[in-house]
């Protein structure tokens, strides 16, 4: 992410299917957001500004799932003009929440809400995260991304340097922070299984994770799926749990488990 001296870097920020949460995050940056505007050459931001530019990028921000055949193609579209992609936030990253669904249950959920209707603004598709279609370069996950995780990211872009990543769980950060581990009490907490970058603000008040920031690198699924089994939650419950925030990204692990169990 190197740039010339003289020039700004050329930063697009996008939103295809979501809440656009990490969008407004950039605009929650209220002491931080001049500094933003000033520092990089924000040329689209449609939720901030209204003189867009669909031009050559040096960062493309993209945030939210694909869940059209137009967002294919605006996706593809932002590829070929960014140097470099962020799959910006959890739905970006994981397909997010809408993403949960295997592609049976969503065609059938697709039938039971519209029936026989001929789509013609857009024909919808299973909900996915933005590297399902397009190479994406670095991940910044969350729902929605911090705000330190965010200008941490735009100050070391700015300077050419990559991200800084979270490659712990957020068990690692609870322990540090000497809480009582929440699944010794027989409470479904995903803190073994998920990427830190929270720092553990669930857990620190005493409530369970609930996976928000998706999966961590290396994450045991099997063990923690035991493991809630044995705390007597049935595997609707624990999918349910689990695959909340991780999308598309743990369809192959349950659909595993649906048929040994059949």
């Amino acid at each position: 992410m190197s740039k010339n001296n003289d020039k700004k870097l050329k930063i697009g920020i996008y939103e295809l299917t979501g809440c656009a949460g990490d969008g407004l995050l950039i605009l929650d940056c209220e002491m931080e957001l001049v500094d933003i505007f000033q520092a990089a050459d924000i040329q689209s931001f449609l939720m901030a500004k209204s003189d867009n530019i669909d031009g050559e990028l040096d960062i493309a921000l993209v945030e939210g799932s694909v869940s059209t055949e137009r967002e294919i193609e605006e996706l593809k579209d932002i590829r070929k003009r960014a140097q470099v992609v962020v799959a910006f936030g959890l739905c970006a990253t994981h397909g997010g929440i809408q993403a949960r669904f295997s592609e049976e249950e969503w065609q059938k959920n697709l039938k039971e809400v519209y029936g026989d209707i001929e789509m013609s603004h857009t024909k919808a598709v299973h909900s996915k995260p933005i590297d399902e279609y397009i190479d994406v370069d670095l991940y910044l996950p969350g729902c929605p991304v911090s705000k330190d995780q965010f200008l941490n990211f735009l100050v070391r872009a700015l300077g050419g340097s990559p991200p800084e990543v979270y490659p712990n769980p957020v068990c690692v950060t609870c322990k540090y922070n000497e809480n009582d581990c929440l699944l010794l009490k027989g409470i479904p907490c995903l803190g073994p299984l998920t990427a830190d970058g929270c720092g553990a603000i669930c857990p620190n008040h005493n409530v369970p994770c609930y996976g928000c920031w998706g999966p961590a690198e290396g994450a045991n699924f099997t063990s923690e799926f035991y493991l809630l089994q044995e705390k007597g939650f049935d595997m609707e419950a624990i999918k349910k749990r689990m695959a909340n925030y991780s999308g598309t990204k743990l369809q192959e692990f349950f659909e595993k488990f649906k048929k040994e169990s059949q």
